[in-house]
């Protein structure tokens, strides 16, 4: 059984003093951002002078700085900005202030692994990855509980890596729900896997052939759209709650019938197949390469399929359909100008 770190396994002394620097102050930043001073570390924001995410920082109260001041105030950077900004963002802002000894921290190994930014080997590198969305990651938080999340260290030059890593795992409350020990490696490919096979691209392709497949045979759209994506969320919510137990223990004996006899031959030897064929095409870098390439070319490709996916009559039938659900309707309200902030200096 894999160790689960807790509260307990982190020393605080690990980051005591050190400024931390948040780049990329979108769900994530955001809530790491806010739970790690509410855990009682000096945190900063970098972000463009003039920019939402610089109104929206201020807002909430940060000291807010260009991405390359904010570098160069602190001892620990979190890059979290989109994968695809990172070696712009890394090569201009955080490379040319980064000091001996400090630590360069993201939220995901993608860049790091495929060699989009390739640090020095005079700081640490670490990873510390919440297992949910932002906006759980700072609710719970606030509420005295915590979102698991994997840490990983793929260079440690000051000798205080893994230390650091844990240390931030608990300032964002990682480590009151539990942390696991991963590698660069293992978190990215699992992590492309897991969007690719399974989350994103499974789910919607099979929720997008169920429901063609009831509406070529005749049946209204709605009904299918209920059938095939409303309910969905039913059963991933037992099943997030309590495991394939907690699921069939509440769906009806008829539906576990179904589930048993025609679940395999829907997801059957030739699916676990291409499923093969996507994680062989993510470990050996050619999924990187081939994303990399449309990000440079202009990803015209990426959205043209983007543009395809949202006309689908699955999803024309959706957007009327949500429309009568009254508790989808959420309501946003404006964010507050921002401010920058001049930066301190560097803590040691």
């Amino acid at each position: 059984m894999e160790r689960i770190y807790s509260d307990d396994d982190a020393r605080t002394d690990a980051l005591n003093g050190a400024t931390i620097a948040v780049i990329g102050y979108g769900s994530q930043g955001r809530a790491h951002a806010r739970n790690l001073r509410d855990s009682g570390y000096h945190v900063i924001v970098g972000a463009r002078s003039g920019g939402e995410a610089e109104r929206r920082a201020w807002a909430d109260g940060f000291d807010t700085y260009p991405a390359a001041e904010a570098a160069r105030a602190a001892k620990l950077v979190c890059l979290l900005t989109p994968d695809m900004s990172h070696r712009k963002v890394y090569a201009e802002d955080i490379a040319p202030n980064l000091q001996p000894g400090d630590a360069l921290l993201v939220a995901h190994g993608f860049s790091v692994l495929y060699g989009e930014i390739s640090p020095r080997e005079d700081v640490d590198v670490i990873l510390v990855a919440p297992k949910g969305p932002g906006d759980l990651v700072r609710r719970e938080y606030e509420i005295g509980r915590g979102v698991p999340c994997i840490f990983a260290v793929e260079q440690d030059a000051s000798g205080e890596a893994r230390a650091r890593a844990l240390s931030y795992a608990k300032g964002i409350g990682g480590t009151r729900a539990g942390a696991i020990e991963t590698s660069f490696r293992e978190e990215t490919e699992t992590d492309l896997f897991g969007e690719q096979a399974v989350l994103c691209g499974g789910a919607t392709e099979l929720v997008a052939a169920g429901f063609k497949t009831l509406v070529d045979a005749g049946y209204k759209p709605e009904v299918a759209y209920f059938e095939c994506l409303h309910e969905l969320k039913l059963i991933v919510d037992l099943m997030y709650e309590g495991g394939f137990t907690k699921m069939l223990h509440f769906v009806s004996e008829t539906a576990k019938y179904g589930d048993f006899v025609s679940g395999p031959r829907v997801i059957n030897d030739e699916t676990r197949a291409r499923m093969g064929e996507v994680l062989a095409d993510i470990q050996s870098g050619a999924f990187a390469r081939q994303w990399i390439a449309e990000n440079e070319a202009g990803k015209s490709e990426y959205q043209r399929m983007w543009d395809a996916d949202l006309q689908q009559p699955i999803e024309q039938v959706g957007a009327k359909m949500r429309k009568q659900m009254a508790w989808l309707q959420q309501e946003r309200s404006a964010d507050a100008p921002g401010k920058a902030h001049q930066p301190q200096a560097k803590a040691a």
